[in-house]
């Protein structure tokens, strides 16, 4: 039995006899490739890695000829343009800075260990790597070092990187990111000491004060709130502000009432020696405020980790065909009639006609199936795409802003801006309760006036106090930031505010198949053997010998079963597979016979059938339930899928699901959304590859699985961390319970203002009692929302 491997933890091969010697003992490698990474780790005093990293690394592929043309495209001047940053502003240091997105990463110690590695460059300057992220940001002399310099160095060492372009909204979020924490930390600081001097005035009223010190207490108490009031709090105001310009009512609205009216009042109550203040009260108000809508927003942030990098996606270089010669250009340097050479494994780098040979191509990213499909002369191929088993050239069809992939971004972009809008329950609340409120102050406050009462403006401010929509304002956040946090915890993450709401309301479900209602890798359903002296283990083991050398995905099916050892190898473009078995020819892949039409390949010994094989893609474990489930809660289930096969109503027919639509395009299942759509239907959607992402966008609702592309992560309002079905399911049920939460924390808020509103504007209610009141009232409701965190 053979031992794991000392670096990737993968099999070592019997006959592979290579050991590295780390702390006085030797450990096995599975390849040369790993036994370099090693030694070099090892060499450059980096051995902590191996101490600290809590998972394997990745198996490690040398520096080969093509991979050191692909990382020295990057060093074009032209093509760096789009994702290099240049700090020489002085033009004597040529300083340049880069992000890098790098694979491979699994915990702190593999971001440790590309730091170390990389600061050993002459050149580099800075270096910070995030294992959250997986992103990594470089500083470096140009002058000293080259980027591809950089990126070979990552490799080595047995990561993959390349140069991520952040687009704006997520420098955005980074921004409001800092400037939620700076402001959280001003209110949270000056809360603390604003309540100290709160609790010594309090027990002032009871034990006696001297007026000096109270006076004294209340002008540090104005001192410390102001910042507070003018800068932590400021969104509600400037939020409230474009509201009233728009001419509606938001929360903000009497959220910036209550906070600027108390501040304006306690300011004058302390200047004149008059009145109560309420320092405490409106700080702590802010403060709370403020952290709900912050946790709420980090968890949003999460998603930023799935942001998309289009350099994974659309390819990097091109071999360009001249004269029966190569030349390595960056793709975005292809003009339409190029000629292009694409060798077997490489990805298609413009939508392209082929010329010249036969091979099949994987347009998994595309179309989200996993079957290859079979190319030859005058077939399109298409950007982004993998040429799987045959060399061929081609002539270029599109400039490369206008390829196939980005036309699909484009169509994402449009859908986008359709996007329907679902409003906020307590934005419709606010608008009246705001309207109300602010009527009923009015006339409290022209009331006692004309009852030439001293007194007006305090009970006016008593009646704010008392009736701020303190609870009100925390109603919805604290309750959804308590769902965010155990879905989170759950393995579903929310990047939308609409979310909760929408799914509430959804009529239909359109599923993805591959990748989604399936696991997206194919196994062996069945196997037909047609000749008696050949067992069906033996016949597994001739073609897993085979496919041992095949980088087709139906290769994975045979993994884990024994193979038998095969000599002579060679791959027929676009069909199968051959080689020897002692004096045997044999040959695994398509079939013509029309009698074995529903089995996928054939294994033949010298030409002669022995064995017909059917593939199956396996359906998600939680797929069937939740399904059910989604029926149970009257939600039609329908799937929308690029595969044209019989699989396809299979897993329909397997899981109940009567509506299904096959070989649908990207264009085609925003067309299927969208017809849904004008009919009143709220629909979701859920899947997993690039041609999603449109579709994302036209429905009120979308979820990405986590094993998908970024780009359809980045595009969704949900990712399902751990690929589990069930997931769904436990939205729809958080969802329904948080609403509940909801709807009594503004039953008990409204509750509570309805009963203490007549007391304050008859004048009755003193203004401790109500400060009491209005934060009794917010912790009654936090409290209400913390079971939601626990569920």
């Amino acid at each position: 039995m053979s031992s794991k491997c000392f670096h990737c933890n993968e099999d070592v091969p019997n006959e592979f006899n290579v050991f590295i010697r780390f702390k006085e003992e030797l450990q096995p490698v599975c390849c040369y490739g790993c036994e370099a990474v090693t030694n070099e780790i090892l060499e450059n005093g980096l051995e902590d890695y191996y101490t600290f990293r809590t998972d394997s690394a990745l198996k490690a592929e040398g520096l080969s000829d093509d991979l050191n043309s692909l990382l020295d495209t990057f060093d074009d001047n032209d093509f760096q343009q789009d994702f290099l940053v240049d700090l020489d502003h002085s033009k004597e240091t040529h300083l340049k800075s880069v992000v890098l997105s790098i694979e491979g990463m699994t915990c702190a110690a593999c971001a440790w260990l590309i730091e170390r590695d990389l600061n050993k460059l002459n050149g580099v300057t800075q270096v910070n790597v995030n294992s959250t992220s997986l992103r990594a940001s470089v500083t470096w002399d140009t002058r000293q070092l080259s980027l591809s310099d950089i990126l070979k160095n990552i490799h080595r060492i047995g990561y993959q990187a390349l140069p991520f372009n952040p687009d704006d909204e997520e420098q955005k979020r980074n921004q409001e990111n800092k400037n939620y924490i700076v402001r959280l930390g001003v209110a949270g600081i000056m809360t603390m000491q604003v309540m100290m001097l709160a609790f010594a005035l309090y027990f002032g009223v009871f034990e006696g004060i001297e007026q000096s010190h109270q006076d004294y207490l209340q002008w540090i108490s104005l001192i410390l709130s102001t910042p507070v009031i003018f800068y932590s709090a400021f969104p509600f105001l400037h939020q409230a502000f474009n509201a009233l310009k728009r001419k509606s009512l938001n929360m903000e609205v009497p959220v910036s009432i209550a906070i600027y009216g108390a501040y304006t009042a306690s300011a004058v109550a302390t200047v004149n020696n008059t009145g109560e203040v309420y320092f405490e009260s409106i700080c702590m108000f802010t403060f709370l405020l403020l952290l709900g809508k912050y946790l709420e927003f980090r968890a949003r942030m999460r998603a930023t980790e799935f942001s998309v990098n289009l350099l994974k996606y659309i390819p990097i270089n091109a071999r360009l065909l001249q004269n029966n010669q190569t030349t390595n250009i960056p793709a975005k340097k292809l003009n339409i009639n190029d000629v292009i050479l694409v060798k077997a494994g490489e990805i298609i780098p413009a939508d392209a006609e082929i010329i010249t040979g036969i091979t099949s191509v994987n347009e998994a990213m595309m179309t989200g199936e996993h079957a290859p499909v079979t190319k030859q002369e005058k077939d399109t191929v298409f950007a982004g795409t993998v040429n799987h088993d045959g060399v061929i050239t081609a002539k270029v069809l599109q400039r490369f802003e206008n390829n196939r992939i980005n036309s699909i971004i484009a169509l994402q972009d449009k859908t986008l801006l359709s996007r329907p809008s679902v409003s906020k329950l307590t934005d419709l609340v606010a608008q009246w309760f705001t309207l109300i409120l602010l009527t009923i102050a009015t006339l409290t406050y022209f009331y006692w006036t004309h009852n030439d009462n001293p007194h007006a403006f305090w009970i006016t401010i008593s009646v704010l106090v008392a009736t701020c929509p303190c609870a009100l304002s925390l109603a919805t956040p604290t309750a959804l930031t308590g769902a965010i946090a155990s879905l989170t915890r759950s393995g579903i993450i929310i990047k939308k505010d609409h979310v909760f709401e929408t799914v509430r309301k959804l009529t239909h479900f359109a599923f993805d198949k591959t990748g989604t209602l399936t696991q997206g890798e194919f196994a062996i359903e069945h196997v037909e053997c047609i000749e008696p002296k050949y067992s069906k283990t033996a016949v597994l083991s001739l073609a897993a010998g085979l496919e041992a050398y095949s980088e087709h995905p139906i290769a994975k099916a045979f993994a884990h079963i024994d193979k038998t050892e095969v000599t002579n190898i060679a791959v027929v473009a676009g069909y199968g597979i051959t080689g020897n078995h002692n004096a045997d020819t044999l040959y695994f892949g398509k079939h013509k016979s029309t009698a074995y039409e529903d089995f996928q390949s054939v294994l033949t010994i010298n030409d002669q059938p022995i064995a017909y094989f059917k593939f199956t893609d396996i359906l998600r474990e939680n797929a069937p339930q939740t399904i059910a489930q989604l029926s149970e809660q009257h939600i039609e289930p329908l799937v929308l899928t690029g595969d044209n096969s019989m699989a396809a109503e299979q897993v329909a027919n397997t899981l109940h699901i009567n509506t299904i639509k096959k070989g649908c395009t990207p264009v085609d299942k925003v067309h299927e959304i969208e017809q849904l759509t004008q009919q009143g239907a709220i629909v979701g959607m859920i899947g997993d590859g690039i041609n999603d992402s449109p579709v994302f966008n036209a429905s009120h609702l979308s979820i990405a699985m986590n094993s998908g592309a970024d780009i359809a992560k980045s595009t969704a309002d949900v990712i399902l961390t751990k690929n589990d079905l069930s997931g769904l399911s436990q939205l729809i049920k958080k969802t329904h319970f948080t609403y509940r939460v909801i709807k009594q924390n503004l039953a008990w808020a409204l509750g509570y203002n309805l009963v203490i509103l007549p007391i304050a504007i008859s004048g009755n209610l003193p203004p401790w009692l109500a400060v009491i009141g209005m934060s009794g009232s917010s912790l009654i409701v936090v409290i209400n929302s913390l079971r939601l965190a626990k569920v």
